[in-house]
């Protein structure tokens, strides 16, 4: 069934030569029955499911020592080498530290400065940290098993 919007019913309503009260009260019906149908439609819906972000790092040689790691997931421009988010990172947190918040409030390590330090610093040295706390690191082997096809 398509939506009418009520603006229209009330039109064909209108032009029928029915008396006002009557409009009224079917309008106010539509209405009211619309309301329960969104409400029960909501009611329906399944929950927003919360995600979190993972860092999954490729070990396919197995040279990095199975320890739990976490990190923090940031971005750069796509030109940019990778090697110098870091020195985003420390750029940002420095310009913090000498604002009038980071006097107050100043960070010491990078942990501090991807939590603490506002998008206003990461802005100005073009880097966005996409997590503010440390996410799990999952190291993998970067190899798919093989399927048996006779099950």
């Amino acid at each position: 069934m398509s939506k009418i919007p009520l603006e229209i019913i009330a039109e064909a309503l209108n032009s029928n030569d029915l008396d006002q009260e009557t409009i009224s009260k079917v309008m106010n019906d539509i209405t009211h029955m619309a309301q329960v149908l969104a409400d029960e439609e909501k009611a329906q819906r399944e929950p927003v499911v919360k995600k979190q972000f993972i860092i999954v790092l490729s070990d396919p040689r197995g040279t990095v020592p199975d320890e739990d790691y976490v990190g923090w997931v940031v971005q750069i421009p796509e030109d940019d080498n990778p090697g110098t988010a870091i020195e985003r990172i420390k750029r940002s947190a420095y310009e913090y530290n000498i604002s009038k918040k980071g006097r107050k409030y100043p960070v010491k390590s990078i942990g501090e400065a991807c939590e603490a330090v506002g998008a206003k610093f990461q802005k100005e040295q073009n880097v966005a940290i996409k997590t503010k706390l440390p996410v799990t690191i999952l190291k993998i082997d970067n190899v798919l098993p093989k399927i048996d096809e006779n099950e």
